[in-house]
């Protein structure tokens, strides 16, 4: 068995056995194999699919890289991941929220990919902030406050990490079975047991349409049968932006503002998102989940939460700055606004310099767009 033969195989679309996906994905994380050749192999497999076995089997490649988390002594836990959309900022509100009402709430996420914001990104717009925390720090803070959010940390599922920022760089983003596997990977070395997964569907999302969305879900579902964990997922479109903010810092800024009350699609979004978890945990039916949820940004206990998640991660809300240069558009008419095409601003906000390009890009925290219907 050679890395030559390896390639060949997916070449001709054969299936790769467990040895041979091993082979190919932990060479590079070695750096036994470089770039070049793990960027053609992600192109076939972009190209040519997997099957379920390889799905199964490269998951548990991923998983075994690197260590797993165990929150079983922690009380209850959930889990939260969005495939990607624009201004898509659910897991800053959602965690606090879930937090506030004693549901613990560890949560790794990714850095942008492609012309979706990542969590990553948006925490790291402000200033001071740690987001590569230790699996001990993990722990003792999900013990303390009950939250935390983190990168990808160089124990748990380094090999995600690797790919995850290969895929970005070379146009392999949109693979249906590397989405899947990125996802869980993460969720199981995270010990997650219940899981959301809010699949994006439209213009501005990954995943562009339903049956893309449908067969993501039912792949993610056979991984997660194979782990014992209990995954609720959910469609949402995403043709319009989620909210009216759109860039990592202006982002962040929008959170606050729903945590104090702002309505709009976004706080409708999180919301219903965080009542379906609440209604799950709590055995509870989903109108009492519903006003349990939102209790909390009535009272304030979920901007509290969240104050107390960037603090205790080191970072300064009132050092959040955006960029100086300030230009205002205005409609040249007036009308009511049916549709605001989400790919296009996507793609406006990533020129400005809010994405990455290549792997080892800055991104400037500071740009983005205020989108104002009056």
């Amino acid at each position: 068995m050679t890395v030559e033969s390896i390639i060949h195989k997916l070449e001709n679309k054969e299936t790769l056995n467990y040895s041979e996906l091993r082979m190919i994905f932990n060479g590079y994380l070695n750096k036994s194999i470089n770039d070049e050749i793990m960027t053609h192999v992600l192109k076939l497999i972009y190209n040519n699919g997997l099957s379920d076995q390889e799905i199964i089997d490269l998951t548990d490649i991923f998983v075994k890289s690197g260590e797993v988390l165990d929150f079983a002594s922690y009380g209850i836990t959930a889990d939260k991941h969005s495939t990607g959309g624009v201004g898509d900022k659910v897991t800053l509100i959602l965690g606090p929220i879930l937090a506030s009402l004693d549901i613990k709430f560890p949560k790794m996420s990714g850095k942008g990919l492609g012309l979706t914001g990542g969590t990553i990104d948006k925490l790291e717009s402000i200033p001071g902030i740690n987001v590569n925390l230790t699996n001990e720090e993990i722990y003792k803070q999900i013990s303390e406050i009950g939250i935390s959010l983190s990168g990808q940390t160089s124990s748990l599922v380094p090999l995600d990490k690797v790919i995850y920022d290969l895929r970005n760089a070379t146009n392999t983003v949109k693979s249906i079975p590397l989405i899947a596997v990125s996802i869980m990977c993460k969720k199981i070395a995270c010990g997650s047991k219940l899981v959301l997964i809010d699949v994006k569907c439209g213009l501005g999302a990954l995943i562009e349409n339903e049956n893309e969305a449908n067969e993501l879900i039912r792949i993610m579902n056979l991984i997660a049968s194979k782990y014992n964990i209990d995954l609720l997922t959910e469609i949402t479109p995403m043709d319009n932006p989620l909210g009216s903010n759109i860039g990592n810092a202006l982002e962040v800024m929008e959170v606050i503002e729903i945590l104090n009350g702002k309505e709009n699609n976004l706080s409708e979004l999180t919301l219903d998102l965080a009542s379906k978890i609440i209604s799950k945990i709590k055995n509870i039916n989903y109108m009492d989940a519903y006003l349990l949820a939102s209790s909390t940004i009535d009272n304030k206990t979920a901007y509290e939460k969240f104050k107390e998640l960037i603090n205790y991660q080191g970072g300064n809300l009132n050092e959040l700055k955006v960029s100086s240069n300030i230009y205002n558009y205005k409609s040249l008419k007036s009308g009511i606004i049916k549709n605001i095409d989400a790919l296009k601003i996507a793609q406006l906000v990533f020129d400005l310099g809010a994405g990455r390009k290549e792997i080892n890009d800055n991104v400037d925290y500071g740009v983005g767009v205020i989108i104002k219907k009056n």
